[in-house]
């Protein structure tokens, strides 16, 4: 099974965006695959802000983006823009750290006005790391998403199904490209669909 890495742009301690970005991960999970989280808020600032890629924490974290075959990377929404601290990994990536790797960008903020985000502010940086596959990403509005005391995630009935098949997308895109795809059989796509509806 592909290894997935899920990375949170939020600065905050109590996060929906984590929450959310968390809550993907388990779906992702339940799928076989083999998901880590990383939290760019818990990463040392000093080393983020002075663009310090040899420093310890952020090359594992660099280590991990190399070694997974896709990302989730979620981010809430300020000032029509993804946030500054997921601005401060990106920076530090390798110039073509996301080649041939599948990204799926989510997004959390308080209005649909902010929907458009996703493909005018993180898509673009996404694909200058050398990705060509930035699926069509996720918005979800912050009053759908709850963050519990583990940071855990509820979903509202709103925003699940749609959750649910963005997912679904990611799952239906790394089995499309992955070595047993020929001798998976034309249902395999279905039954994973199928898992992650029962899932959510």
């Amino acid at each position: 099974m592909p290894d997935i890495l899920t990375i949170s742009g939020s600065p905050s301690a109590r996060s929906r965006t984590s929450a959310l970005v968390r809550h993907v991960g388990g779906l992702l999970a339940e799928e076989r695959h083999d998901v880590r989280h990383v939290a760019v808020r818990d990463l040392p600032p000093e080393a983020l802000l002075a663009g310090n890629a040899a420093h310890p924490a952020i090359r594992e974290v660099i280590e991990a983006i190399d070694r997974a075959d896709a990302l989730v990377i979620g981010t809430p929404v300020y000032k029509a823009a993804y946030s500054g601290l997921l601005k401060t990994l990106l920076d530090l990536l390798p110039q073509f750290a996301l080649a041939g790797k599948t990204v799926l960008p989510l997004a959390t903020g308080g209005s649909t006005a902010h929907v458009l985000a996703i493909d005018y502010a993180l898509r673009p940086v996404l694909t200058s790391l050398g990705t060509d596959n930035v699926l069509r990403g996720w918005f979800v509005l912050d009053k759908h998403v709850s963050a519990e005391a583990e940071g855990a995630a509820v979903v509202a009935a709103e925003a699940a199904d749609g959750v649910t098949e963005t997912v679904a997308r990611l799952v239906d895109g790394l089995a499309a490209t992955s070595p047993e795809a020929s001798t998976a059989g034309p249902g395999a796509a279905a039954t994973a669909r199928g898992g992650l509806a029962r899932a959510v």
